[in-house]
């Protein structure tokens, strides 16, 4: 019996030892320490956009982003899909505007830090994709002549504090695009070359007074980010802040031999570029390889940064002129996306291919190869346990 007080102290040595601070390795406390939020550098300004911070300007666009009279037909706006107690989302598989499309509606916190914008990176500035729901038949499906007169005639005033005088608008048919419908097309083929660039100077005003709404948009701070706070500074973590022995597997399974950390880096947990990762296509929608054919369209696109409407020279323009525009690579490729708040916007992928975190994490386990082009994902052998603490981690940056 003599020797049970050293038991007693050996075994209050292991409790303690399994409640007291987590034990992370100085390489892996950088890692964590890079996810932080309070790693997130200030937001650059868009030199693209001289309205971009504007204060004047995202109030016009946050006016725009909730209008139903920026559609054809008055029923839809940016915000349908976009849905602000949502995250900026809409939880379906794939956005529903005034037709159904074939991709998962995007959040929108920290969007103004992308270079590339949406699943496939067919725009290059947040006020050029402001514009493409805007004409696509399937969201708002309006014409751009029609988006000028509609600014003229209910924020006329406004518009002309921000961006100066608004063009003459008679002679212009009240409804023409290049996108349009055939009387649409016609209608624009036969406006003159000064009237068709006063109507896209126009319009590329309301792609970025959108966009200086959408700017203000940012992540929040989660309990992960608290967690790495304390992890940094030493303190020991309390409250929320306080991961469970599930959650702090679940995290170095994520930086270390998982590897999700490799797509999933920085504080938005994105590295911003586009990956083949196998993800199956969905029956019935219309074939989609992902960003190999967003190049020529953003190449097209007469709104991108090496276009006659980007505000500032062309220094801006670096990922468009050494963009990578063919490989095996890009085949069925998209955009890694943040995973901050994802646990609680299901489906994911980038037509809702999965319905749980469970599953997207089986998927990536299994490593199925892509159907078209190759998956840079490697089976993975995880436990049920490892799999479940991955999961676990995950919705700490959601909470």
């Amino acid at each position: 019996m003599r020797h049970f007080p050293r038991f007693l102290a050996l075994l209050a040595a292991v409790v303690l030892a399994g409640c007291g601070k987590p034990d992370f390795s100085d390489a892996e406390k950088r890692t964590v320490a890079s996810l932080a939020l309070s790693a997130l550098p200030s937001l650059k300004p868009d030199t693209t956009n001289r309205f971009a911070d504007v204060p004047a300007a995202a109030a016009l666009g946050s006016t725009l982003f909730f209008d139903q009279g920026m559609s054809r037909d008055g029923t839809v706006s940016c915000s349908t899909c976009h849905k602000i107690d949502r995250q900026f989302q809409d939880d379906l598989p794939q956005a529903v505007g005034v037709g159904h499309t074939n991709r998962r509606t995007m959040p929108l916190a920290g969007v103004a830090r992308d270079p590339w914008f949406f699943w496939d990176g067919r725009r290059d500035s947040l006020w050029a994709q402001a514009l493409t729901p805007l004409e696509n038949p399937l969201e708002q499906a309006g014409n751009r002549t029609a988006y000028a007169h509609y600014m003229k005639a209910r924020f006329g005033e406004r518009y002309e504090r921000i961006f100066g005088p608004l063009p003459e608008f008679s002679g212009m048919p009240l409804n023409a695009s290049p996108l349009g419908n055939d009387a649409e097309k016609a209608a624009w083929n036969a406006m003159s070359g000064a009237q068709r660039d006063a109507i896209n100077g126009v319009y590329a005003n309301i792609g970025k007074a959108i966009a200086a709404f959408e700017r203000s948009i940012e992540p929040v701070p989660t309990r992960f980010d608290r967690f790495a706070l304390d992890l940094a500074t030493g303190a020991e973590a309390k409250g929320d802040a306080a991961f469970s022995q599930e959650e702090i597997l679940g995290l170095k399974l994520f930086i270390g031999k998982a590897n999700c950390v490799t797509c999933h880096n920085g504080p938005r947990f994105t590295d911003n570029s586009f990956h083949n990762t196998g993800v199956p296509p969905v029956a019935d929608l219309p074939p989609d390889r992902g960003r190999i054919d967003a190049v020529a369209q953003v190449e097209a696109d007469p709104f991108n940064c090496l276009g006659a409407y980007r505000d500032g020279d062309a220094r801006a323009c670096g990922e468009l002129r050494f963009m990578v525009k063919d490989g095996p690579q890009l085949m069925r490729a998209y955009k890694t996306p943040s995973l901050r708040g994802a646990a609680t916007r299901p489906p994911y992928m980038h037509a809702g291919q999965f319905s749980s975190l469970d599953e997207v994490v089986a998927h990536y386990a299994k490593a199925a190869p892509s159907v078209e082009g190759t998956s840079e994902v490697h089976p993975l052998e995880l436990s049920d346990r490892e799999r479940a603490a991955l999961v676990a981690f995950l919705k700490t940056l959601a909470e």
